[in-house]
Order: structure tokens, then C-alpha cells, then sequence
């Protein structure tokens, strides 16, 4: 059964099934497309991620979150990500 969801001080998260790592990590990016498909994994990133379904609590958009252990990686995603 997936994790319910929690609540942050920016977000109510729900996380993906397929996370490897269940933790949120320190480096975040928001994507305000909460149906884009998000292949992490094609991303080749060097360190650990997460992704979430996120309700942002400041102005109550819906989209994911990504959450990287690397500040590199979170670069890398911002610059390369294109929503479908």
C-alpha cells in the first residue's frame, strides 16, 4: 500500500509508488504540470531523487515535486525537463 500523504510547510505531498527513496531531500524544483509524465530515472542523475504529487499550500497550484540530493542534479533537471 503507498504511503499516505504528508504535509510540508510549502506542500501537501502524496509520493509516487515508484520512488526508490521515500525521503524529501533538501534541493527542490516544482513543476506545474501535475499530469506530465516524469522519467527520472532517463535523467541519469548522479545522486539520489524522489518525485511527488504536490498541492502547493502558498497559492494552492497543483503539480509534482521533485526532490534531488544534489543540487547538480536539480540544475540538470530544471535545464532538460520539457513537459509532454
Amino acid at each position: 500500500m503507498p504511503e499516505a500523504a504528508f504535509t510540508t510547510p510549502e506542500y501537501k505531498l502524496f509520493p509516487s509508488p515508484r520512488n526508490r527513496h521515500r525521503e524529501v531531500f533538501l534541493h527542490e524544483v516544482f513543476v506545474a504540470h501535475p499530469y506530465a509524465l516524469i522519467d527520472l530515472p532517463s535523467f541519469d542523475f548522479q545522486g539520489k531523487y524522489s518525485l511527488f504529487a504536490a498541492h502547493r499550500l502558498a497559492d494552492g497550484k497543483n503539480g509534482q515535486l521533485v526532490t534531488f540530493e544534489l543540487e547538480a542534479d536539480a540544475r540538470k533537471f530544471g535545464e532538460k525537463f520539457i513537459p509532454d
